[in-house]
């Protein structure tokens, strides 16, 4: 299944993709793609549900993020050895762990809003794993089952925030709307392998990042079960698992986002999304 929240920001609806190409609403039905929806239980009740007796949703309407009641919003740096050297970073021996605030969350067509005082606004296109049951202390082996599914995310980030004004990165990387999730989530028994989907980031049309998820230093079974070491994830929870090379950053010259540019990216079998960049009021 392909599940998605519809509807003026704050005030989304649960809905979901139907094989013909439309979307179809919920309401009524679930709360929310949040909470007891994304567990086992809650997936197999939607599966229950013909999709054609579903109400049709305006193709025009506003998409908001893919899943609702997000707790943490948890991010892995330096993931691909190919960024990490672009980067000028050494591969990290354990998983490097930052967060993004929630309120940087927004839907897959929401504008990339550039902070007053930004110089080095920058795109990452990567997967997100969406959690659906709580997960403390699990094993490698284990893992994925405690996985909803599966997501695009833009990490958009602010490199002179996050690497030039000490401190952590969690400042560089919270914006609002900072943090792009959608169009859908993707229910993770349509994922065959979560490490082998090409992704790709472009920026006024022109390829910025082409990689593959095949190239993680840290896979979404092992960042999965690492992460519920250190603290529960709770349905809902995002896990952005990193990006492969071509960031703005890593170009000779540097490159960044201005205001009027457009970003377009995507996950093979997870959706595309497309941003107009603005700035910040």
């Amino acid at each position: 299944m392909k599940l998605l929240r519809h509807g003026a920001r704050g005030a989304e609806r649960p809905g979901l993709l139907h094989a013909d190409g439309t979307i179809r609403d919920l309401t009524g039905l679930v709360p929310d793609i949040a909470g007891a929806v994304l567990s086992d239980m809650g997936m197999a009740m939607l599966r229950s549900i013909d999709p054609s007796r579903l109400p049709v949703v305006d193709a025009n309407t506003r998409l908001g993020a893919c899943v609702g009641g997000t707790g943490k919003f948890i991010c892995i740096g330096l993931n691909y050895a190919d960024h990490a050297a672009e980067s000028g970073m050494a591969v990290p021996p354990e998983p490097v762990i930052f967060q993004k605030a929630t309120s940087a969350i927004c839907g897959p067509t929401d504008p990339i809003i550039i902070p007053r005082t930004s110089e080095k606004t920058d795109w990452e296109v990567e997967l997100a794993v969406i959690i659906g049951t709580k997960a403390k202390y699990v094993s490698e082996a284990e893992a994925l089952s405690y996985v909803a599914g599966y997501a695009v995310s833009n990490d958009v980030s602010e490199r002179a925030f996050q690497t030039e004004r000490s401190g952590q990165w969690t400042k560089g990387k919270s914006c609002d709307n900072f943090g792009q999730t959608g169009p859908w989530l993707v229910t993770r028994d349509e994922v065959a392998d979560p490490q082998n989907l090409s992704m790709w980031l472009k920026v006024n049309g022109e390829t910025m990042q082409n990689g593959s998820t095949r190239t993680m230093v840290y896979g979404v079974a092992h960042v999965v079960s690492y992460l519920s070491q250190f603290m529960t994830l709770h349905p809902g929870d995002i896990i952005s698992t990193g990006t492969p090379p071509g960031v703005g950053m890593g170009m000779k010259p540097p490159r960044y986002l201005k205001a009027g540019d457009v970003v377009e990216l995507g996950i093979e079998g997870l959706g595309q999304q497309r941003q107009v960049c603005e700035a910040d009021a």
